[in-house]
C-alpha cells in the first residue's frame, strides 16, 4: 500500500473520531470554528446511526490492506467512535426524560398527557400521529401542504405561506393552528424544511399548521422581518376559517431566528411599531413554544456569539457599534416580558454552538417572575442548535412533548375562558 493510502486510512479514523467527540463536546468554541462545531455536531448527534454507517463503510474500503500496527490502531479510534456514535443514539432515544420533567415542573404531575379528547379529529385513519423519522420527513410536505404559495403581503414570495392539513380535515371546523416561523440569521431561510416533525406531527393529530416566508436581509432591513411576522398573524386569524382553522386559537412557533422573531411576536401583540400600514389589525397569539431562539441581543459574555452582534448590526440592523445600543434593546423579546405575556415553552440544547444556552435561561428567569401565565422550559442535554430539523428520535420526542403542552393550555383555555389566568411555572430538563 501506497504512503499516501496509509495517510488517507490513518486521516479518516482520526477525523471519525473527532466527529464523533465533536458530538459530545464541541471542538471549535470561538469565532468560525463553531459554524463547523455546529454543522457536524448536529449531524453526530441526530443522526448517530448514520453517521456509523457513513464511516464503516469508508473504513472498510481503506483499511483492508494496511500493515498490522497501522490497521489496530486503525480500528480502535473506529471503535472508540463507534461506541461514541451508539452512545449519542441512546442519549437521542432518552430525550423524553427531561422533556418529561420540564413539562411536570411547568404545568404539575397531573397535567393532560394525551390530547385525544379536546379537537376535532379527521374522518379517517383513527387519527393517530406517525412517527416522525429522517425518510419519513422527506415527503411529509407532498402529504400536508395541500395549499401552498398564498401571498399574505405585498413582497412577492417572501410574503408567501403554506398551509399544512390533513385533506380529510373539515373545513368547516375550527381546528387550532400553529404558526411556524422559519430560521436563518434573519438573513437565509425557508419555510420548507424547517419544523416538519412538529408539523407533520400536529397536523396529522388535526391541527392546521401554517409555515411562512418573510422578508430577509441584507437586502431588507430590520423591522422588516418582524413586521412581516406579524401580517401573517394577521392574515391567518382573518382567513383560516376558509381552510378549517380556529381564528381564536393559534399557537406561534419557530426556531433560531424563528425562535427570535416568535417570542417576539408573542410579547409584542398590536404593537402599532411593527405593524406599520396594519395597527389595526389584531395580532395576538395564545401561546407561543420558540426553540433555540435569540431572546437578548444586548447579553454579554458566554450569553451571546462574539461574532453574532457585529454580523447583526452590519447585515440585518445596518446600523454602526455606536448606534445599535437602543435598536437591540427594542428589538430582544426579553425587553418586552410583561404579566399578560402568554404561555411559552421554551426549547434549548445545553450543546448549542450558536446560541448559547444562557440566552433561554434568562429569557425563561424574567418570564417566571413576571409572567401569570405557564412558563415551561426544557433543557435537552446533548442537544445542538437545530436538533429537531432532521425527525430524529430526539425530535419525534419533542413535538410529543409540544403536543402534550398544547393540549394543556388549551384545556385551560376552554375549561375558564379565553382570559383565564394561570401561576406562573418555571420547569427545567437539566
Amino acid at each position: 500500500m501506497t504512503l499516501l493510502k496509509r495517510v488517507a486510512a490513518a486521516l479518516v479514523s482520526v477525523l471519525s473520531l473527532a466527529f464523533t467527540a465533536n458530538g459530545y463536546r464541541a471542538l471549535g468554541r470561538g469565532g468560525y470554528g463553531m459554524g463547523f462545531s455546529f454543522a457536524y455536531g448536529l449531524v453526530a448527534s441526530e443522526l448517530p446511526l448514520q453517521s456509523l454507517a457513513v464511516q464503516l463503510t469508508a473504513q472498510a474500503a481503506l483499511y483492508r490492506r494496511l500493515p498490522p500496527p497501522l490497521r489496530r490502531f486503525c480500528w480502535l479510534l473506529s471503535a472508540l467512535s463507534a461506541l461514541g456514535l451508539v452512545g449519542l443514539w441512546r442519549l437521542g432515544h432518552r430525550a423524553d426524560e427531561p422533556l418529561t420533567a420540564a413539562l411536570d415542573a411547568g404545568l404539575g404531575p397531573e397535567r393532560r398527557k394525551e390530547s385525544g379528547d379536546l379537537w376535532k379529529r379527521p374522518a379517517s385513519d383513527g387519527a393517530t400521529a406517525k412517527r416522525p423519522g429522517v425518510a419519513r420527513m422527506l415527503r411529509v410536505y407532498r402529504d400536508y401542504a395541500h395549499d401552498g404559495d398564498i401571498p399574505y403581503g405585498e413582497f412577492g414570495s417572501r410574503n408567501h405561506l403554506d398551509i399544512w392539513r390533513r385533506p380529510d380535515l373539515d373545513r368547516g371546523g375550527r381546528a387550532p393552528v400553529l404558526l411556524q416561523v422559519p430560521g436563518g440569521a434573519w438573513m437565509v431561510g425557508n419555510k420548507r424544511g424547517q419544523a416538519h416533525p412538529l408539523m407533520s406531527h400536529l397536523a396529522e393529530l388535526g391541527w392546521i399548521c401554517v409555515a411562512l416566508n418573510y422578508r430577509l436581509s441584507p437586502r431588507s432591513t430590520w423591522p422588516d422581518q418582524i413586521v412581516d411576522v406579524k401580517r401573517a398573524i394577521a392574515w391567518t386569524k382573518e382567513h383560516i376559517a376558509a381552510y378549517g382553522g380556529d381564528p381564536d386559537w393559534i399557537a406561534i412557533t419557530g426556531g433560531s431566528a424563528g425562535g427570535h422573531l416568535s417570542s417576539l411576536a408573542a410579547l409584542t401583540p398590536n404593537d402599532p411599531r411593527f405593524q406599520p400600514g396594519f395597527e389595526d389589525a389584531d395580532t395576538r397569539v395564545d401561546v407561543a413554544v420558540p426553540f433555540y431562539g435569540v431572546y437578548d441581543f444586548t447579553a454579554t459574555g458566554n450569553a451571546i456569539h462574539p461574532l453574532m452582534p457585529p454580523m447583526v448590526a452590519k447585515n440585518v440592523f445596518k446600523l454602526s457599534r455606536n448606534d445599535i445600543a437602543e435598536p437591540f434593546r427594542v428589538a430582544s423579546p426579553i425587553t418586552y416580558v410583561n404579566a399578560d405575556a402568554p404561555p411559552f415553552f421554551v426549547l434549548h440544547g445545553t450543546h448549542d454552538s450558536l446560541v448559547p444556552v444562557p440566552q433561554a435561561r434568562s429569557f425563561v428567569a424574567r418570564l417566571g417572575e413576571v409572567s401569570r401565565q405557564p412558563v415551561v422550559y426544557a433543557e435537552l442535554p446533548w442537544a445542538q442548535h437545530a436538533f429537531e430539523i432532521f425527525g430524529s428520535a430526539r425530535a419525534a420526542h419533542a413535538a410529543v412533548a409540544v403536543e402534550q403542552f398544547l393540549a394543556e393550555i388549551y384545556t385551560r383555555r376552554g375549561a375558564v375562558g379565553q382570559t383565564q389566568t394561570a401561576p406562573a411555572a418555571s420547569g427545567g430538563g437539566h
